[in-house]
């Protein structure tokens, strides 16, 4: 398989890493951090204005993009610079559903995602759920023409900034069904609604939301299929990032390898250091090779689309785990500090894989998967 980029998508990646290495770095992404947002509002609407959230949109729906190449070229170059601004909780997840179903106000709603004047997110995950999006406990009635949902959702990614949540209620059936699934949209300050945010330890945003009878806009009333679909571009967008990261930290690393002296000599000349290197290159390569054929089957039957997918998130997983680690212990103490570069990109590593699914989980799918073929 030709993993090359075409020259539009090379050009795209120039862009946008040429945009972020001009105008973002650490300092930036503290600032963005420490404000009541949790991120840079201006950086948000310069990569709205330069297209990059329009190229994770199809173009029927205002976008240029939206294919599994694009997600996989914008989201390695955000891991890359560690850019905590909301691109998976906003381009992808608060809006796959929507052009996915062609829900009706779609033609309203993701030119104002597009053009940075709205923000949006997806809450499925409840305390039960262990990343399934079957189990779903909270309960949407149906009365008069109105649904009404009452439940608890969990770790639900940038919803203290969202104007709308993308929210999973249970219609009919057994709480693990994956029949009698809605998704419906709920505005931001809807009655009965209640948050408590908290931060994670990758500096990101994070809330547990309460429904006490919230009045929702039914999306799809049979969306167990969407909602997993939904996932998988979610997935695609973190392993994607995973790999920016990872080559981040190979890179740095090795730099520093060769900087630092120890008994009169850089750490580089060392044999040992060299064979954890070597093998750290290689398990890297691994996970992006797996990355990029995932891309490719992203709009796939169900099937081909979900092993690879989890395929690529769980080796993304057990491989950054192993990078985190050993640059860490390559590097020493100073891995550990604040000031330093590599501790922010080994936690935002570690918590991706516990998004939308850990290793574990989704080597569980990929063996399910696979044994259909």
């Amino acid at each position: 398989m030709d993993f090359l980029l075409s020259e539009e998508r090379q050009i795209l990646s120039d862009t946008v890493d040429k945009f972020f290495s001009k105008n973002y770095s650490i300092e930036k992404r503290f600032n963005g951090i420490n404000s009541d947002d949790g991120f840079d509002k201006t950086i948000w609407a310069e990569s709205c204005n330069l297209g990059i959230v329009s190229a994770l949109v199809p173009t029927e729906f205002g976008g240029f993009g939206g294919t599994g190449e694009d997600i996989a070229v914008i989201f390695e170059i955000i891991g890359k610079h560690l850019v905590v601004e909301p691109f998976l909780s906003t381009a992808i997840l608060g809006s796959v559903p929507l052009w996915k179903k062609n829900y009706k106000n779609c033609g309203n709603l993701i030119p104002e995602i597009c053009n940075g004047n709205m923000h949006s997110t997806l809450a499925f995950l409840e305390a039960n759920s262990r990343y399934s999006p079957s189990v779903v406990e909270t309960q949407a009635n149906l009365r008069s023409t109105k649904y009404f949902l009452s439940g608890h959702k969990a770790v639900v990614m940038n919803a203290i900034m969202s104007d709308y949540m993308i929210v999973s209620a249970r219609l009919e059936g057994e709480i693990d069904s994956e029949d009698g699934i809605g998704l419906f949209i709920v505005q931001k300050n809807a009655k009965g609604l209640k948050y408590r945010n908290y931060g994670t330890i990758d500096s990101g945003l994070s809330s547990d939301l309460w429904f006490d009878d919230v009045e929702a806009e039914l999306i799809d009333d049979n969306a167990y299929d969407l909602l997993e679909t939904t996932c998988s571009f979610g997935n695609l967008a973190l392993a994607a990032e995973a790999v920016g990261i990872m080559g981040k930290i190979k890179k740095t690393t090795l730099e520093y390898l060769k900087i630092r002296k120890q008994f009169g000599k850089p750490l580089s000349s060392f044999q040992v250091l060299q064979h954890r290197m070597v093998e750290l290159v290689t398990e890297i390569e691994q996970a992006k090779s797996s990355m990029m054929l995932a891309s490719a089957y992203l709009d796939k039957d169900r099937f081909v689309r979900e092993k690879y997918i989890s395929g690529a998130k769980n080796l993304v997983g057990r491989v950054g785990k192993l990078v985190a680690e050993e640059a860490i212990q390559m590097h020493g103490g100073i891995a550990m500090c604040w000031e330093y570069d590599i501790a922010h990109y080994a936690k935002r590593l570690v918590m991706i894989d516990h998004v939308l699914g850990d290793a574990d989980h989704h080597l569980e799918r990929f063996n399910f998967f696979s044994n259909l073929n």
